[in-house]
């Protein structure tokens, strides 16, 4: 394996446009271990795929180590799919070679049968959550080449014994590799005849809100009702009744489907990084008969609305970034708010209350009132003055 030209590739990368400090980086030892496995088991006419790379670092690791010259790629967050192109043009592997035609060199899809048709290698990044793996390791047994073969790596400390059960249900040889440098790697094999239909998101009905949750594997708090959010709800009717209102990080889109019924004379939009996070919305939005009152888009902090175009945001930001706990997640979107609120627009959030986002949002955002406390988390509303 050409071990400099990994390390020239890793040494470029970087995560923006999402957020960069000292201690969060654009690869880890999983991306390596997983390209040295692969570098025994590709050759030049072999068709890869990657799944969940978070800047580019399998993706562009591949096209510069292992002799191959496209890679088709998902990642389900829309700054992943930047940071990939980014780097790609950093890194001069954006382009195929003038001898092989033009246009890119990696191709970033769904996840599904254009993604995964005919693929012989698949490269993957363990997901956070099982039911994210189980829709992982069914579409590539469903789509991929029979024999292929689907290298699954990780962090030895976020993995567990329920990944490999996954996996075996969908292959029938599942290996796992010896550990170097607190990463690992499951080799799967002799993939399963996948039988019925397309897998779908999962609706569950919130009885406490009379609602109906759609989920994707990879979206966060599957279709229960995450806690931070429930408290954020009691609040519901002191929220101001606005033209346009947003839910910032929507997940599954609840917040948003609570706001448009109590509101109906507002449009919501429902706008999230992950593109799971936004078809789980889209699902919510129509099991509960308000598609043509919530729109759902993919964006990263609300990137492509224009400045003083929103009248009211609902906010339940993260506190982790991948598995790093790090405020810098919700400090981009206190930042995003105070660009889109309109003067005299409102900012609802609710996080932990170990966290000390109160000046933040004062600085950031303007004059900031605490509208309740519980033994785990705050709720505050931020209103935007005229002159930010």
């Amino acid at each position: 394996m050409a071990e400099n030209r990994l390390d020239d590739v890793f040494g470029a990368l970087r995560r923006r446009p999402d957020v960069e400090a000292p201690n969060l980086h654009a690869w880890d030892a999983t991306d390596r271990l997983l390209l040295e496995t692969a570098a025994g088991l590709v050759a030049a006419e072999s068709r890869v795929a990657v799944i969940g790379d978070r800047y580019g670092a399998l993706t562009l690791g591949a096209l510069a180590t292992l002799g191959i010259s496209a890679v088709r790629v998902h990642q389900d967050l829309i700054t992943g799919e930047r940071a990939l192109r980014n780097n790609a043009a950093a890194v001069g592997l954006d382009l195929l070679p003038a001898e092989e035609g033009t246009g890119q060199r990696f191709e970033q899809l769904p996840l599904g049968k254009e993604l995964l048709s005919g693929a012989d290698v698949v490269l993957l990044q363990l997901p956070r959550t099982l039911a994210e793996l189980e829709d992982i390791a069914a579409s590539v047994a469903r789509h991929a080449a029979p024999g292929v073969v689907l290298l699954a790596g990780g962090r030895v400390k976020h993995m567990s014994l329920g990944m490999n059960a996954v996996l075996e249900r969908h292959f029938g040889t599942v290996q796992p590799q010896l550990a170097r440098q607190k990463s690992r790697v499951l080799v799967a094999t002799d993939a399963k005849e996948a039988s019925g239909p397309e897998p779908v998101s999962a609706v569950e009905h919130l009885a406490e809100l009379d609602l109906d949750v759609a989920a994707y594997g990879a979206v966060f708090a599957g279709a229960k009702l995450d806690i931070g959010t429930r408290f954020l709800l009691t609040f519901l009717a002191e929220m101001p009744a606005v033209r346009h209102a947003v839910d910032l990080g929507c997940g599954t889109g609840i917040l948003a489907a609570m706001y448009a019924r109590q509101n109906p004379g507002s449009l919501v939009t429902a706008t999230d990084q992950s593109a799971a996070a936004v078809a789980s919305a889209r699902g919510t939005a129509a099991v509960n008969g308000l598609t043509g009152r919530v729109n759902v888009l993919q964006d990263d902090a609300m990137s492509s609305f224009p400045d003083s175009s929103v009248d009211l945001i609902l906010l339940n930001p993260p506190f982790h970034l991948g598995a790093t706990v790090h405020a810098g997640a919700g400090i981009k979107m206190f930042e995003a708010a105070a660009r889109v609120l309109v003067p005299g627009g409102q900012l609802w959030t609710v996080f932990n209350r170990h966290l000390n986002y109160l000046p933040a949002l004062e600085r950031l955002v303007g004059p900031t009132a605490v509208k309740g406390r519980n033994p785990k988390f705050t709720v505050a509303a931020s209103t935007k003055g005229a002159a930010r």
